[in-house]
């Protein structure tokens, strides 16, 4: 397996690692999940997501390439904004779900560490024009600081402002001296920042040491895969391979938002437009349990003692104290308010259609 060069940090930690998308990751640490959820949500915690991919697409013919190739609308990021969007096949199911920066003189696109290969081929694929597409992932680390503390933590070992960063912008900076992207953007709800700087064990270790140094009187601590999923479903964020596939379309995703049918041309766009004419069959939802039972991906949903779905996220949320998760369920019973139970290994757990996300956080 791979490693990141934060791999000799993780084992010295004592993290607990796994086997993810091709890498050797920490899914956890010695204070556990639970610990690690909670400081993100009320401090500040730092994870290793170099696992992730990132693409470098160039050339006079870039924008037009990536606005027919991914479903928002890529002409309207100005430079140092970033894009939440996603790629679709021609049947409108979706390829990935990714990051679109507008840097100075290119773009990056940051996609799921599971699809990088997948991602790379299909993109290139459909090169046309004048555009040049190169796959920056192994010589770029990225790590996540997040949580309402992030930017105190930050603040005094780097040359930005970071208090005038929107949401979903980025500046070029350094952090310990080390030149790099700085993106205030995460996965969590939390104020937080992504870093990208170059992989090496020597630059890495000395980002990170400084930013846990600093970090110390804020009580910052490494957070591995496992909180990483359960703070990232309490927003209600969609994760590939759960709860967005090539079987699911965008629209019945809940990511309409990030769907501009106005557009002239992407992949997909004439299938979704028939979709949404015809009118959505299933929705995913949110869904609460009133009790500790715990829904899981793949358990059967049911409304009025019918099969109505499939649970794809679930979870025992740490800051709400009960059972939350995603499903597809039919349109008629995605309904905020509507009964639903959840089968739990036979038995029918009650259960509620929420709106989304379980815990109202903002991270702008």
């Amino acid at each position: 397996m791979k490693r990141t060069p934060f791999h000799h940090i993780h084992k010295t930690l004592g993290a607990k690692l796994i086997g993810f998308a091709g890498f050797e990751m920490p899914v956890q640490y010695p204070t556990g999940i639970v610990q690690e959820h909670l400081a993100v949500r009320n401090g500040v915690g730092v994870f290793d997501v170099s696992h992730m991919g990132e693409f470098e697409v160039s050339g006079t013919d870039a924008a037009a390439f990536l606005n027919r190739m991914t479903i928002n609308d890529v002409s309207k990021l100005s430079v140092g904004r970033v894009q939440y969007s996603a790629m679709c096949y021609e049947d409108g199911g979706i390829v990935d779900d990714l990051l679109v920066y507008r840097l100075e003189d290119r773009f990056m696109t940051v996609v799921n560490a599971s699809n990088l290969q997948k991602d790379f081929d299909w993109l290139h694929s459909h090169l046309k024009g004048d555009v040049r597409l190169l796959d920056k992932s192994e010589a770029t680390a990225l790590l996540a600081v997040q949580g309402p503390q992030s930017a105190q933590v930050l603040t005094g070992l780097t040359d930005v402002d970071l208090g005038d960063m929107r949401y979903y912008s980025w500046k070029r900076g350094t952090i310990a001296g080390v030149p790099m992207v700085i993106s205030r953007t995460g996965y969590t709800g939390e104020m937080g920042y992504e870093l990208y700087f170059e992989a090496n064990v020597e630059t890495a270790t000395k980002v990170w040491n400084s930013i846990f140094d600093a970090g110390k009187p804020f009580g910052i601590v490494p957070v591995g895969l496992g909180a990483r999923d359960t703070l990232r479903l309490e927003m209600g964020f969609c994760l590939y391979g759960n709860d967005i596939d090539q079987t699911t379309n965008p629209l019945e995703a809940g990511l309409g938002w990030i769907t501009k049918l106005d557009k002239t041309e992407f992949v997909g766009r004439e299938v979704l437009l028939e979709v949404k004419a015809g009118g959505l069959q299933r929705r995913l939802v949110g869904f609460v349990t009133g009790d500790k039972a715990v829904p899981r991906h793949r358990y059967r949903l049911m409304a009025g003692g019918r099969d109505t779905g499939v649970v794809t996220s679930g979870t025992f949320s740490p800051s709400l104290q009960h059972g939350i998760g995603m499903g597809y369920v039919a349109s008629a019973n995605a309904v905020v308010g509507n009964e639903l139970a959840v089968d739990v290994r036979g038995k029918a757990v009650p259960a509620k259609v929420v709106k989304l996300p379980f815990l109202q956080k903002t991270a702008t």
